[in-house]
């Protein structure tokens, strides 16, 4: 089973241009470590509001700060591990089995997702009970 030292902070090429700097990644790249199925992006969330607050079972994730900074909250059901994301050329790989809550959105922040698996309702654990179960199995 994922602990939270799984969960790493991967440096995204950036590509310097005094007209802005890009960032390309696509399924070729060896960094991402899944075929990316799904992308999607939070934005507009309240000042004092959190997300996440659940876990996967086989979805693998990186998550980006594409604008702004926040706090993810990885807990293994034993050790939890915070980490700030404020640069949009650093992803954090959270595997499957790792309960994430997202939180301290800084306004107008933008946190983009890219997932291994098309959404998937029977994938998520969203009680930390049930979580614990999952976790001791």
């Amino acid at each position: 089973m994922a602990n939270v030292f799984n969960c790493s902070v991967l440096e995204l090429p950036k590509i310097h241009n005094r007209a802005g700097n890009i960032t390309v990644l696509d399924h070729a790249d060896s960094i991402i470590p899944f075929e990316i199925k799904r992308i999607y992006y939070l934005f507009d969330v309240p000042g004092g509001e959190s997300r996440g607050g659940h876990a996967h079972k086989n979805l693998h994730q990186i998550i980006i700060a594409a604008s702004g900074s926040f706090d993810v909250i990885l807990d293994d059901g034993k050790i939890k591990r915070s980490i700030v994301l404020n640069r949009p050329n650093y992803g954090l790989y959270v595997p499957p089995g790792i309960w994430r809550d997202l939180e301290n959105f800084s306004s107008g922040s933008v946190l983009l997702v890219m997932a291994s698996e098309n959404y998937d309702e029977n994938d998520y654990i969203r009680d930390y009970e049930d979580y614990k179960i999952f976790k001791s199995r």
